[in-house]
């Protein structure tokens, strides 16, 4: 593994003293932080991690997908091949000393087949139905914009009938609000006496 990387390492460094003008800012060759942080967030749920160990992790990912994609394009070249295919990672990895990976990146590669075949499937379906994407979206837009007007008539009832329960309790000749008539209680039990008292 160490050879391997020391060998990238003197290809970066050769590869910077060569005057290119189409060289990239180094913000453009790393991994997108937030995809790195929510890795690190799922791996590690219960622990909190410095910003310069993320830092340090990012770097070491995108150092690790330089190498393996460097490593796979030779492959790659060795073989002819003008596209990097998944075989050429995987032997990439092989070659780098990575095999404890290799089961995991084969498995996830047929996932990403199956899903894909399955998306495939479903536009399949969609040119069935005879129906255009466009119309499916038409569609489900008159849906979403029926269901909020009936949510909101809903609404706009449920108040009205509030505001004529209030109003008609408010307006009945015997009732009286609860404070007020407790008042009066209050004051009706007061005899000449206890006017007396104040004097």
């Amino acid at each position: 593994k160490l050879s391997y990387y020391n060998e990238y390492k003197s290809y970066l460094s050769m590869m910077d003293d060569c005057d290119t003008a189409s060289q990239l800012p180094d913000d453009e060759l790393t991994l997108p932080r937030s995809a790195v942080n929510k890795i690190i967030k799922e791996t590690l749920p219960h622990l909190r991690v410095a910003n310069n160990s993320r830092e340090l992790i990012l770097n070491c990912c995108t150092e690790f997908v330089l190498l393996l994609s460097s490593h796979s394009n030779e492959i790659c070249e060795r073989k002819n091949k003008k596209t990097i295919l998944p075989e050429h990672v995987i032997d990439a990895l092989k070659e780098l000393g990575f095999t404890d990976y290799v089961s995991e990146v084969q498995e996830v590669f047929s996932n990403y087949k199956t899903q894909a075949s399955n998306r495939k499937r479903s536009s399949k379906k969609l040119d069935k139905l005879g129906v255009s994407e466009e119309e499916l979206l038409r569609q489900q837009q008159a849906l979403f914009a029926a269901a909020r007007q009936q949510q909101y008539e809903i609404e706009l009832a449920q108040h009205n009938a509030a505001i004529a329960a209030s109003t008609s309790a408010y307006q009945a000749p015997d009732s009286r609000p609860p404070l007020l008539t407790s008042q009066l209680s209050i004051q009706s039990t007061k005899t000449d006496d206890d006017d007396d008292d104040y004097d």
